[in-house]
């Protein structure tokens, strides 16, 4: 392929490391020095644009980038006429309201005729309209926890993770407005040949992340519990059974999905299953 697909990442943080972590283990690597603004894919068809997340979504309206991975907060405050094409489940945060701890906090109708800092105007228009509240935004570009202990403001709407900075700024956290993560988004201008590349990258995506959702089971199983056993496997097309060298007993492979992997192991042991072990996979090819 004589094209590149050009791809904008967060210049700095977690959401940067994150997106190169996910290109490395799709098999793509970087040439990345210190401080470049653009670094290009030894062995795919790639160039990386480092670029400020509030940018980012212009930038692909305007074909600068053919694809980005950005958080799916941004794409909500500044582009809401990009289309996600993947959501890849890290960087995983939360848009909420905060006030001061000392406050009593009854509902959303609180925040009526309140100063509120925030930097996702749009998003808190859009939530308080939805709930017939007015209030006046004070567009801050950075640190807005700070704006209510310096009077600027009586409420914050931020990204929460942890929570821990709210709570070092006296602040708590009181409305929940959207859950966000990390996704996939595509230019509306991108060609046909870049697209033909997005479709490979997405395969790599695919295969990555469903490993990371999966973990390998094998069990021994005796043959008289097999079919009650099999049964409750969710994972793939159909699981692998062979014969133990010992009489009437089987060895059974499957995936199972992480998130339900408790549950299906006490199951799976309650029907009879012995000697279960877990392995990770590391990459899931469907």
């Amino acid at each position: 392929m004589s094209q590149k697909i050009r791809i904008a990442i967060q210049k700095s943080g977690r959401l940067n490391e994150e997106s190169l972590q996910l290109l490395k283990n799709c098999g793509v690597s970087i040439d990345n020095g210190k401080d470049q603004l653009k670094a290009t894919a030894r062995n795919f068809p790639l160039e990386v644009l480092y670029l400020r997340n509030g940018d980012i979504p212009q930038y692909l309206r305007d074909g600068v980038v053919d694809i980005a991975i950005l958080g799916e907060n941004t794409l909500i405050e500044k582009g809401k006429d990009l289309a996600i094409v993947e959501r890849l489940g890290f960087s995983k945060c939360k848009v909420s309201l905060a006030i001061p701890k000392g406050q009593k906090y009854n509902s959303v109708k609180d925040f009526e005729g309140k100063r509120i800092a925030t930097s996702y105007p749009n998003t808190v228009k859009e939530y308080l309209d939805s709930k017939g509240v007015k209030a006046e935004l004070h567009i801050i570009n950075g640190s807005v926890e700070i704006a209510p202990s310096i009077g600027l403001a009586d409420a914050v709407c931020d990204i929460v993770s942890s929570g821990s900075t709210l709570f070092k700024n006296n602040l708590k956290e009181v409305e929940q407005m959207l859950t966000s993560e990390a996704v996939l988004t595509v230019s509306p201008t991108i060609s046909k040949e870049r697209e033909a590349i997005l479709d490979t990258l997405k395969f790599r995506i695919r295969a990555v992340l469903t490993g990371e959702r999966s973990k390998y089971v094998l069990m021994n199983v005796p043959n008289n519990k097999l079919d009650e056993v099999i049964a409750m496997l969710p994972g793939m097309r159909s699981p692998t059974v062979l014969p133990l060298a010992e009489k009437d007993w089987s060895s059974v492979h499957s995936v199972i999905d992480k998130n339900s992997f408790w549950d299906v192991i006490d199951n799976l042991k309650s029907a009879g299953a012995e000697g279960i072990l877990v392995c990770p996979i590391e990459k899931m090819v469907l």
